[in-house]
C-alpha cells in the first residue's frame, strides 16, 4: 500500500506479528508508527474487537499513518510523541495493559524518501530530527569540534575512518544539506566501485542517532513498555544497529533472570524476580528473500519477550 507517494516496507513482517502472537480483540501498542506498515497488519489480524495506539514523533508519519490506517476507524489511534515517553502516553488515554507492544527503531521509507537530511540520495536541510526537538545535524556538524565529532562517528557509527571524516567535514564547513555531507565524507574516503554501500551510510547513521539521542530514548522506553505488559503479553524490538541491539539484549536477559546479584556473592541479596520470558533466544534475522527483495532490511534483529509473573521466593 502507498501513501504519499512513497512505498514502505515492513522489515520482519511475518516475524514480528507471530512474535507478537497477535490475537482477535487484543491491544497493541506500535512505538514507532513510520509508515503504518506493521500497524496496518496488527490490526487486521486483532480484529473483531482489536485496538492498536500508534506513536511517532514525526507529525508527517501521523497524517501519513493516519490516512492509510483511516479505515480502522476507531480500533486506531494516532499519537504524537516520542517513544520514550510510551508509559506516560499510553497511561495518559487510559490504554492499559495491552497485549502487545512494538518496538521498530529503523527508518520508514517515507522518512528517508521525504524527511530531511536522513538520505545521501536526496540533497535535503541537514536536519535528521524526527520531530522539532533537540539539536539537529546540521548544528553537530557545524559546532562540535573535530575530536567530538570523530568520536561520535565512531561510537554511534563503528566508523573506523571517523578521524579522516571528521577532519574533512570540520574543513568543508559550513555544511548545510545532506549532499554537502555526503560529499565531505566521499572526499575523506573514497568510494569502491565494487562496494554496495554508499561511504558516508555510517556517518549518516551516527549523526541521526546523535541528533534523536536514540541509545537514552530505547533505554528508557524498554521498562516503560514491560510495564504496560500484561501478563502473557509481549514485546517485539527490531533494531539495526549493534549498540541497540546490545541495550535491547541487556535489558532483556536481566528481566528474564531470577537473581542479578554481582556473580561470587553467596546468597542473593538483590531480591530481583524475572518478569520476562525470552521467545527469541539469539536475535532473528531477516530472511536471504526477504534482504534480496529489500535491502534496507539486512542490519534487522529481532528479538521478542514475554510478560510472565513474578514468583514469590
Amino acid at each position: 500500500m502507498t501513501t504519499g507517494g512513497t512505498r514502505h516496507t515492513p522489515v520482519m513482517l511475518d516475524e514480528v506479528i507471530a512474535g507478537l502472537y497477535v490475537q482477535p480483540g487484543g491491544r497493541y501498542v506500535d512505538c514507532t508508527l513510520g509508515g503504518g506498515g506493521h500497524s496496518e497488519t496488527i490490526l487486521e489480524r486483532s480484529q473483531p474487537g482489536g485496538t492498536l495506539v500508534g506513536i511517532d514523533a514525526d507529525p508527517r508519519a501521523i497524517e501519513r499513518s493516519s490516512e492509510r490506517l483511516a479505515r480502522f476507524g476507531d480500533a486506531f489511534r494516532a499519537v504524537r510523541g516520542n517513544f520514550r515517553d510510551v508509559g506516560d502516553l499510553c497511561l495518559e488515554i487510559g490504554f492499559a495493559p495491552v497485549n502487545g507492544v512494538l518496538l521498530d527503531l529503523g527508518l520508514s521509507s517515507d522518512q528517508l524518501e521525504t524527511g530531511e537530511g536522513f538520505s545521501f540520495q536526496r540533497d535535503t536541510r541537514l536536519d535528521m530530527r524526527f520531530g522539532d526537538e533537540g539539536e539537529s545535524a546540521a548544528e553537530i556538524v557545524n559546532t562540535y569540534s573535530e575530536a567530538a565529532l570523530a568520536d561520535l562517528i565512531f561510537k554511534y557509527g563503528e566508523e573506523p575512518a571517523s578521524r579522516r571524516i571528521a577532519r574533512r567535514i570540520v574543513e568543508a564547513r559550513p555544511i548545510e544539506t545532506s549532499g554537502q555531507l555526503a560529499k565531505a565524507v566521499e572526499q575523506a574516503v573514497g568510494r569502491r566501485a565494487s562496494s554496495k554501500t554508499h561511504p558516508a551510510t555510517r556517518t549518516f547513521q551516527a549523526l541521526r542517532i546523535a541528533a534523536n539521542t536514540e541509545l537514552d530514548a530505547l533505554a528508557a522506553a524498554l521498562p516503560q513498555a514491560h510495564g504496560l505488559l500484561g501478563f502473557g503479553a509481549r514485546i517485539a524490538v527490531l533494531s539495526y544497529h549493534s549498540l541497540e541491539d546490545r541495550i535491547v539484549k541487556d535489558y532483556f536477559r536481566q528481566e528474564s533472570r531470577d537473581c542479578i546479584c554481582p556473580p561470587g556473592l553467596p546468597e542473593c541479596r538483590c531480591g530481583h524476580k524475572a518478569t520476562l520470558r525470552l521467545i527469541t533466544r539469539g536475535a532473528m534475522k531477516p530472511s536471504p528473500s526477504e534482504i534480496a527483495a529489500n535491502p534496507r532490511s539486512r542490519s534487522a534483529k529481532l528479538r521478542v519477550a514475554e510478560r510472565i509473573a513474578a514468583v514469590a521466593a
